[in-house]
């Protein structure tokens, strides 16, 4: 393994090079990937020392290629997170015109945060799937015919790759944000910051009523808040879910700990992904009754009372 080498979503030029520039050492190697298991599976096998891929955007929601991968196969957790603001061109080859465009190729959830811009400006346009949003401009740069005239990507790739601007903000909603993760092999946790983020997957038991509520209780009994919860298909059958999902603190808080315990103890699969420094750096709000003292005292009243010295 190259120590320095960290792996991400290709090719160059995409919003997920941006967000890796973000946390990465200065003198880093880049392991661009076609796709994201690719690069994620480079730091199962021990090839690069992390990856960086996206895993939620403020239009689209989870990114499920990242969400389903990191419970797939070898652990994997989270070490930290980054964001980025999306904005988008139409770039095409030079010469081309806007009126001469027929296809466009970018990557689904760029598709979906500029489909409207397309539907009032280039109707007539069919939509071309990519693995990322650079692969497209990059196709185009190349010799040959790759099927489409434009690609929807940001202007640094428009600007790496030569292509021309056709049309610039195109988003349909220009406040959009990505987030993206940095993922690393399983080691010891580090200490708690106080403004930390816990990411789970947790699949809930098939056909008991009330699971769902019996699984939020969990959080709810012991004052952990989530901030993100999205259900994903097992993928065996219909109707079995699993739910990846954000909590607001971390799994060295007695809180989180307890609460992490009662899911182990109800749930057929508990996954832990990751405690990691929230990106917007405010402390998570510790409820009355729920702080690591307040366990501590209690653990200690029941340890009392087994001794007969409880009052």
């Amino acid at each position: 393994m190259t120590e320095n080498l960290w792996s991400f979503l290709g090719p160059a030029g995409t919003f997920t090079e941006m967000a890796l520039r973000q946390v990465a050492p200065v003198d880093v190697e880049l392991d661009p990937c076609q796709d994201v298991p690719t690069a994620l599976d480079r730091v199962r096998s021990r090839a690069s020392q992390a990856a960086v891929v996206p895993i939620e955007n403020s239009v689209e929601g989870g990114v499920n290629a990242t969400l389903d991968n990191l419970v797939a196969s070898t652990p994997l957790v989270i070490a930290a997170e980054m964001a980025v603001p999306i904005t988008f061109v139409l770039a095409g080859r030079p010469g081309t015109r806007l009126e001469d465009v027929t296809a466009i190729s970018t990557h689904p959830h760029a598709w979906a945060q500029c489909r409207g811009w397309v539907h009032h400006n280039l109707p007539e346009a069919l939509y071309v799937a990519a693995t990322s949003t650079s692969a497209p401009a990059q196709a185009l740069a190349d010799d040959g015919e790759p099927g489409f005239q434009a690609a929807l990507c940001n202007p640094l790739a428009a600007q790496a790759y030569g292509l021309e601007v056709l049309a610039a903000g195109v988003a349909d909603n220009p406040e959009a944000v990505t987030r993206f993760v940095k993922v690393t092999r399983p080691g010891r946790v580090p200490q708690p910051t106080g403004a930390d983020k816990t990411t789970l997957m947790v699949q809930l038991p098939h056909d008991r009523s009330g699971a769902l509520l019996g699984m939020l209780e969990q959080f709810s009994a012991r004052g952990v808040n989530l901030s993100r919860i999205e259900s994903r298909p097992v993928g065996d059958s219909l109707g079995r879910y699993r739910f990846s999902i954000d909590v607001e603190g971390h799994v060295r808080e007695e809180r989180v700990q307890a609460a992490l315990i009662g899911l182990h103890r109800t749930c057929p699969m508990v996954r832990f992904l990751g405690s990691y420094p929230r990106l917007d750096a405010r402390p998570v709000m510790v409820l009355a009754g729920t702080s690591d003292k307040d366990f501590v005292v209690a653990r200690s009243w029941v340890a009392d009372v087994l001794e007969g010295r409880a009052r």
